[in-house]
């Protein structure tokens, strides 16, 4: 075993020195053999501020007897989350893609303080979890992620809910399609329990990527929040830390250029979020290994969409689960030379060793219609499309799945913010032919970079979502579909294009020349360049405003170690 970042704790030693240090874990209850094991930190994102993460203290707690029952000594510990849904579509919402460094820095902080030889990270909500990576990599000592695990749908008439369902039903609502009684019953029945946002939302998208990364057991994507499956996994994951010590496995060795490749594949075959392209940059910045939004676009050549699951398609991540979850895929994937099976993983196996006897999904489409063979895809490449232009030249971000067309052209209706954009939808403003522009809403223009649920919810609510198309600054939630592109870089607020706008612009977005344009003159765009001034910063104190200070462009995952 490496003695790289062993703690003292965890050496015996001769003489008195370390002993006002081991009296100090003798009180949090040490016995004299347990300062000859390692010391695995078992972190937990628990809390009830969201039913992502509600019930991640009992994985914890499994954990800690895996790490325990395998020769280590776990140490748990909490960090925060904050709830995407509950602070959607409001001024909270900034602090979203900001406690995504809040919580990698925690745990950097408490691990490298600690000394601890291994870390157990479990995170259930969208941030939290690549948080978790990116600490592990930074930290760069035996580490291991463990999801939380999806949420059951609930139930309305008998068609399955998720959060999704009751933003677009406050647009339907709106739109005088469902009564309010009708929007009540599908509030209290949409969220039944515990577990992260049912569809290929932002959360299982994560969970899936980090899987493929090769940082979280197999299987550990596509189990139930609550079941016997999940707990067990969540032990699994403790002794695995342990064996990951010994033979002295750290998260670099795995999340190599090959791994981030892995798991860029499998977010493009399930449909996953915008997101994805985010935080797989921060994640690769944190393992030090070179990915840029280029390599989506590269990898998205070759790699088609295969899974129908929400926000675009039919099914939630509970029915992936029933039908056998990722593994089969990533076998399917890997016999057709689209994965890099050499990659080794916290199992200690590579790849292609823990998908060996991995058996295939039910034939399509009379076993199961959700996963499509390669030769009968829902599109033949990425649906993530990384788009430049003079509305972006530093690039954008779209989720363009076919379902909504190719190309859309249209007149643009300016918004300063997500709170002045969902009124003009509500009220009947934005009508069929206007490319909605959200603008001031970036990672420094926010500050924070909101998600734009709500109006890309209530533009599907209203029947608009074949009519209308949005751009953003900010980015999406993976719930988000329809014409939408977000992370427009550089934003608004550091001079980009997209401040430049005004009502009634021409823009044309492309799907399949990946291009993002404002149709007017290079002396018009000049002449408003010229006479644009910066604004005053929103933030003068706190978290906000040094994020604002530090991070960087969504183009480079607004990473704020970028120096």
């Amino acid at each position: 075993m490496s003695s790289c970042n062993r703690n003292f704790s965890s050496i015996v030693v001769d003489g008195d020195d370390r002993a006002p240090n081991r009296s100090m874990l003798r009180a949090v209850g040490f016995e004299d053999e347990d300062f000859e094991k390692p010391q695995v930190a078992v972190c937990s994102a628990w809390s009830m501020v969201t039913p992502c993460n509600s019930h991640l203290d009992d994985l914890g707690k499994a954990s800690v007897v895996g790490v325990d029952c395998s020769g280590g000594k776990a140490v748990p510990f909490g960090t925060i989350t904050v709830s995407d849904g509950i602070s959607m579509g409001t001024p909270g919402m900034r602090y979203s893609l900001v406690s995504r460094e809040v919580i990698a820095d925690s745990i950097e902080t408490v691990v490298g303080a600690e000394g601890m030889d291994g870390v157990v990270a479990i995170g259930g909500c969208d941030k939290n979890m690549p948080a978790c990576v990116i600490a592990l990599a930074r930290l760069n000592r035996p580490g291991i992620f463990v999801y939380g695990g999806t949420i059951l749908p609930g139930i309305h008439k008998e068609k399955n809910l998720d959060i999704v369902s009751v933003f677009e039903a406050v647009g339907s609502h709106a739109s005088g399609s469902i009564d309010r009684e009708e929007l009540i019953e599908i509030e209290k029945k949409a969220i039944p329990g515990p577990g992260s946002c049912g569809g290929m939302y932002t959360a299982n998208t994560m969970s899936s990527a980090i899987e493929a990364l090769g940082m979280s057991l197999p299987d550990s994507s596509a189990q139930l929040a609550v079941s016997e499956d999940k707990r067990l996994d969540a032990k699994d994951a403790g002794a695995a830390v342990v064996n990951l010590i010994e033979k002295d496995i750290k998260p670099r060795d795995i999340m190599t250029r090959k791994a981030f490749e892995n798991a860029v594949t499998v977010v493009i075959t399930l449909g996953g979020s915008t997101n994805a392209v985010l935080h797989l940059l921060a994640m690769a910045h944190a393992a030090d290994v070179q990915l840029d939004l280029d390599d989506f676009t590269e990898i998205g050549k070759r790699v088609p969409l295969l899974c129908d699951l929400k926000p675009s398609g039919k099914y939630n991540m509970s029915h992936f689960v029933r039908i056998g979850g990722l593994r089969p895929l990533l076998k399917t994937l890997l016999d057709e030379g689209l994965l890099h099976g050499e990659c080794i993983t916290v199992t200690g196996k590579t790849v292609a060793e823990n998908l060996q006897d991995v058996q295939p999904y039910a034939p399509y489409p009379d076993g199961q219609d959700l996963v499509r063979p390669f030769d009968d895809p829902i599109k033949k490449d990425s649906h993530l499309r990384i788009l430049y232009g003079n509305l972006a030249p530093d690039g954008a971000v779209a989720k363009i799945t076919g379902k909504e067309g190719l190309k859309f052209s249209g007149k643009a209706i300016v918004y300063e913010s997500e709170e002045a954009s969902l009124r003009g939808i509500l009220d009947g403003e934005v009508k069929a032919g206007h490319v909605v522009v959200i603008r001031n809403e970036g990672p420094v223009g926010g500050p924070g970079m909101r998600e734009m649920l709500s109006p890309t919810g209530a533009i599907m609510g209203k029947g608009l979502g074949k009519e209308v198309a949005l751009i953003t600054d900010g980015r999406f939630s993976g719930g988000s579909h329809g014409f939408v592109v977000g992370h427009v870089t550089p934003e608004a607020a550091v001079g980009g294009p997209i401040g430049l706008l005004q009502n009634g612009d021409p823009i044309t977005i492309d799907a399949e020349k990946n291009e993002l344009t404002l149709d007017l003159p290079e002396e018009e765009i000049n002449k408003r360049k010229d006479d644009w001034k910066q604004p005053e910063p929103k933030e003068k104190r706190g978290v906000l405003a040094k994020y604002a200070k530090l991070v960087s462009s969504a183009s480079t995952g607004a990473i704020t170690d970028g120096f």
